[in-house]
């Protein structure tokens, strides 16, 4: 196969670059318009008991507020007493902005404190100088929704004294502001990618070339997503991992061939032989290194949230697309350009990249794994007890709902909310819904239940169709206040009542749910990710031990930027510098994605040093020698390949948006410690101490690894210079 692809890449270079143009250009025109074909973020699940009765009760006509519209600068008048001049021309201004939302398309109905369906004086601030209007919609459509709640923003707009929010509008928000974040990302780190390339490339044209792998795998996916949405609903959340993650699979995969390519021409020149061998090594660790990739994003497939299958499914696309990319268009391009390859460089960066593409046991990566390894034990323990110790605060670490407050501040749906919770205690209130499927005595029974409970305050029968009530409780809490949880457990620990069913919703139920779904499909997709790393390792290396060490080495590193987080987004620190309000814990879909990113990267790293290794070892050096020769072939590379990709996703934080924020941080860290810490400390020590213990395997599995391994060939012999001891 590899060999296959070094033909095509040698003989049919400029068809393959022709193809690759045209395929770039039409995926760019179909693709570009994905984003306004993209639902928005999607946080349920179908089978969840809140989601199901939420359905419900829309199929019988039933419409939450889903807009909140708040009036400032006014004098209303109070409860029981007669109002001003001034406060009733106040209040007939209310009347007026109430009618005019009530007639908007979409709106299907409308009302303030003083309407016709009963007065709410919770609708008024506690200090009389501002109200709410709530409206509910007639779709239930999400995106439909959304774009309801978008005009009725811009037709209250002229208003200065109105502000439009509520769940709707803030979900419109933040799909807007993540598209911009998502601009203002790209806009910065392509220079600072292309600057940091020119460094570790060592030249300007192989500078290039990870930005045109990554250019054209985005695009790429972009026309897959586009294709995907006819088929069913993808969140625009997609679109933030596909960029981060297309530019920092695209720099590894390039700096690996690359620098495979280069140290091959050094020794041979140009040509067939130069493209097999690195096809051969660097291009079968690329392919296997994408698959790791993408069958860890695979395992976010799993879970029924829209947002999370949604980065699943882009995460899995631009993997082996950068991969596809990096085997086909990649090569084709270094074969036209050859030795050229290293133009236009600086006079100081073509000197170490000569020297770089001929040593092996030389340099500051060689000479520091010799360092660790001559004190493996020590340099073990510290750098182990150091990443525990970091991971300590995740044991307190809380995770918090995701809610107007993640938007800008002086964003209209913000302020809205921000008012609810200081002005208007008393709507703040949760209300928790409770379905009733049955006889009307099953309905006043569940009433009475419910209305005994000490957490609620107040409920109010509903009833729908001729078998289907509603009892909506008000709860003495808030949406997120433990009495308001207990009060949900407890309606749900209630048996149901005779000849009816019931089902619960509402804010607060729906938060638990979800966390709950969490909690349901996360081992599966964990047991996923863990037998991938675990299969791929042992495919490449043929041992069971490295395998199982590279997987407590990623424990140890997710650990640690757990813990980080937790001082950073829960606690506070660095606030200041990453310019967020501190939400007070962590989203909590945010580990679930830095798990599924960082163990698909970690391996991805693991594969490319310990193929380096295992091809050294093989070549007759001693195990001490392979570690030491096989780190100093990839510790720049590896340390360069995590810098630009923590540049790419670092971009995020960024934005303004405090989980984007996260997930950008979260993964930069998580892939500078691995590349940095952990390869350079952790993997020669282990290494030392095991020794010829790390390629142990049980007979059995030893002779399924020797017929079906995939472990790299070099291909054709390299010949070996005279000076040169060994080479990897």
């Amino acid at each position: 196969m590899f060999d296959a692809l070094a033909r095509i890449a040698n003989g049919r270079a400029r068809r393959v670059g022709l193809i690759a143009i045209v395929f770039f250009v039409v995926a760019a025109a179909v693709g570009g318009s994905v984003s306004q074909h993209m639902g928005p973020y999607g946080a349920e699940d179908g089978r969840s008991e809140s989601v199901k009765a939420d359905k419900a009760l829309e199929a019988a006509g039933y419409r939450d507020f889903d807009v909140a519209i708040l009036v400032e600068d006014l004098d209303l008048p109070k409860e029981g007493r007669p109002g001003t001049a001034q406060q009733s021309a106040n209040a007939r201004e209310v009347q007026k902005i109430r009618n005019q939302v009530a007639v908007q398309p979409g709106v299907r109905r409308a009302i303030s404190y003083d309407s016709s369906f009963g007065a709410n004086p919770a609708l008024i601030s506690k200090n009389g100088d501002s109200t709410l209007i709530l409206a509910s919609l007639d779709s239930t459509d999400d995106k439909e929704q959304q774009e309801t709640a978008a005009a009725l923003a811009d037709e209250l707009s002229d208003r200065d004294n109105v502000l439009v929010g509520g769940v709707a509008l803030a979900n419109e928000q933040v799909n807007k502001q993540v598209e911009k974040d998502l601009q203002r990302a790209e806009l910065m780190v392509f220079p600072l990618l292309f600057l940091f390339s020119l460094l570790f490339f060592r030249s300007l044209v192989a500078a290039i070339l990870p930005l045109m792998v990554g250019a054209i795998a985005i695009v790429g996916t972009f026309l897959a997503l586009r294709i995907a949405t006819e088929i069913g609903s993808v969140s625009f959340f997609a679109l933030n991992l596909t960029t981060g993650l297309g530019l920092g699979l695209a720099i590894d995969y390039s700096l690996f061939i690359v620098s495979r390519y280069r140290e091959e021409i050094a020794q041979t020149g140009p040509g067939l032989a130069a493209m097999k061998r690195t096809m051969n090594t660097a291009g079968r660790t690329v392919l296997f290194s994408s698959l790791t990739v993408a069958a860890s994003m695979a395992a976010l497939l799993i879970f029924p949230q829209r947002f999370l299958y949604s980065m699943g499914l882009g995460g899995v696309l631009v993997a082996l697309l950068s991969a596809i990319v990096a085997l086909t268009v990649l090569p084709a391009v270094l074969t036209l350009l050859g030795s050229r390859v290293n133009s236009l460089a600086p006079k100081f960066l073509q000197r170490r990249q000569a020297d770089e593409a001929v040593s092996g046991q030389s340099g500051f990566w060689y000479r520091l794994s010799r360092f660790v390894m001559k004190r493996p034990g020590p340099i073990a323990a510290i750098t182990a007890l150091g990443l525990i110790l970091l991971a300590l605060p995740a044991f307190g670490m809380k995770f918090v709902a995701v809610d107007a407050d993640i938007l800008p501040p002086g964003t209209s749906s913000r302020v809205v909310q921000e008012a609810q919770v200081s002005d208007f205690p008393d709507s703040n209130a949760e209300t928790i819904r409770i379905a009733v499927r049955g006889t009307p005595e099953a309905a006043r029974e569940t009433e009475r239940r419910v209305a005994g409970i000490e957490e609620i305050a107040a409920v109010k029968p509903i009833r729908l169709t001729q078998d289907l009530y509603l009892i909506e409780a008000t709860a003495r809490g808030g949406y997120m206040d433990d009495a308001t949880k207990r009060a949900v457990d407890e309606i749900r620990a209630a048996p149901s009542p005779p000849g009816g069913q019931i089902q619960v919703s509402g804010g607060t139920a729906l938060f638990k749910d979800f966390q709950e779904s969490l909690l349901d499909h996360l081992p599966y997709a964990f047991a996923i990710i863990v037998g991938a790393t675990l299969l791929i390792l042992f495919l490449m290396t043929g041992s069971v031990v490295l395998p199982v060490k590279s997987l407590l080495m990623n424990v140890l590193n997710l650990g640690a930027v757990f813990g980080l987080l937790t001082l950073i987004f829960q606690d506070g620190n660095l606030s200041w510098l990453l310019d967020f309000e501190p939400p007070g814990g962590i989203d909590q879909s945010t580990p679930i994605l830095i798990l599924a990113i960082t163990f698909g990267l970690s391996t991805d790293y693991a594969v490319f040093l310990l193929s380096r290794i295992k091809e050294a070892r093989d070549s007759g050096i001693s195990d001490s020698e392979s570690v030491a020769v096989g780190l100093e072939r990839t510790g720049r590379i590896v340390t360069a390949a995590a810098l630009l990709f923590a540049i790419a996703v670092g971009a995020f934080a960024a934005g303004e948006i405090v989980f984007v924020k996260e997930l950008g941080v979260g993964t930069a860290l998580a892939v500078l410690i691995d590349a940095t810490i952990i390869r350079a400390l952790l993997v020669p020590s282990l290494m030392e101490l095991l020794g010829r213990r790390n390629w142990w395997a049980p007979g059995p599995l030893r002779r399924f690894h020797d017929r079906w391994g995939l472990s790299e060939s070099a291909g054709d012999p390299t010949p070996q210079p005279a000076t040169q001891k060994a080479t990897t």
